[in-house]
């Protein structure tokens, strides 16, 4: 059994708030990557639809796993990635960790706390960051930033769509311990715009969001391929662009995401922010010891 097309959504890679192996990533590193994102992708939709059963959705989950581990093949989206990971000799538990988040939104609609969500990005959101280090060989010592920083997305996601999880699909992730802190309940996000309470919890929320990019802002210049540290640097802009649109409007009733042409000005600035800094790191390198990095 496989995610029929009737039932994908249809996003690509292209509609995400954040690069997925952008042209800025080297052309040998995208076919893993995007394998990666089709494959969950494939799981997102299905642990998503509003209308399959719990059962059918964790059918699918399953046949995604299998064939990624070889005892199948029935599901077509897994094939591309398990190909990637054997020809990489990459792990597949990335991936298994995503899979565990996806049954995970089918069987779990309410979090009590921060720290509760926190645990949930373990599975949902750090295994994405870690495999495409891993994919450019980088150190594992890079893994605590990359953690942060995606934590950072998916909890930005979170709010972005907060009121749309709850009305398709009657999941919310904003913390219920939270919305009891400012005397409201889940019911609140049904409403066309938010009450000043709901809004207030948000942009709590949002703020509190903030503070994991300190460390994620370490990953850009903890990596040591360029075009990462570019990739990275981009995507940590990028949320800091959109913790402070999360900190001031609605996502109810208001538009919370950047335009594409907002999205570009801010990767441009971003890439040229990060080649510089790096070009003037070698050069300073290369005055200080009389050689050029690579001669040592």
């Amino acid at each position: 059994m496989t995610v029929d097309t009737k039932y994908k959504s249809g996003k690509s890679e292209c509609d995400e708030n954040f690069p997925v192996a952008s042209r800025i990533v080297a052309a040998r590193h995208r076919a893993p990557i995007l394998a990666f994102y089709r494959f969950a992708r494939a799981a997102d939709d299905a642990a998503d639809h509003p209308t399959l059963d719990p059962q059918s959705k964790l059918s699918i989950l399953d046949a995604l796993e299998d064939t990624l581990l070889g005892r199948s093949d029935a599901a077509t989206d897994a094939i591309a990635l398990r190909e990637q990971l054997q020809l990489r000799n990459l792990s597949s538990q990335h991936a298994l960790d995503l899979l565990k988040a996806f049954r995970q939104d089918v069987t779990k609609l309410r979090y009590e706390t921060w720290e509760e969500l926190l645990d949930y990005c373990r599975y949902s959101a750090m295994p994405v960051g870690r495999f495409v280090l891993d994919v450019h060989g980088e150190s594992k010592s890079t893994w605590p930033a990359s953690d942060a920083l995606c934590a950072a997305l998916q909890i930005i996601n979170h709010l972005q769509d907060c009121a749309k999880d709850y009305r398709n699909i009657d999941r919310v992730y904003i913390p219920r311990m939270d919305l009891a802190a400012h005397g409201i309940g889940v019911e609140a996000l049904a409403e066309p715009q938010a009450s000043p309470a709901l809004l207030a919890c948000i942009h709590a929320l949002a703020e509190r969001t903030e503070t994991l990019m300190p460390d994620a802002a370490l990953l850009p210049p903890g990596v040591s391929d360029l075009r990462l540290a570019a990739e990275t640097s981009v995507i940590v802009e990028l949320a800091r662009k959109l913790i402070a649109i999360l900190k001031t409007r609605d996502p109810l009733s208001e538009r919370v995401h950047l335009s594409k042409l907002q999205a570009a000005m801010v990767a441009s600035r971003a890439t040229a922010a990060t080649v510089a800094s790096r070009a003037l790191a070698r050069f300073a390198f290369s005055k200080s010891t009389g050689m050029m990095p690579h001669e040592r």
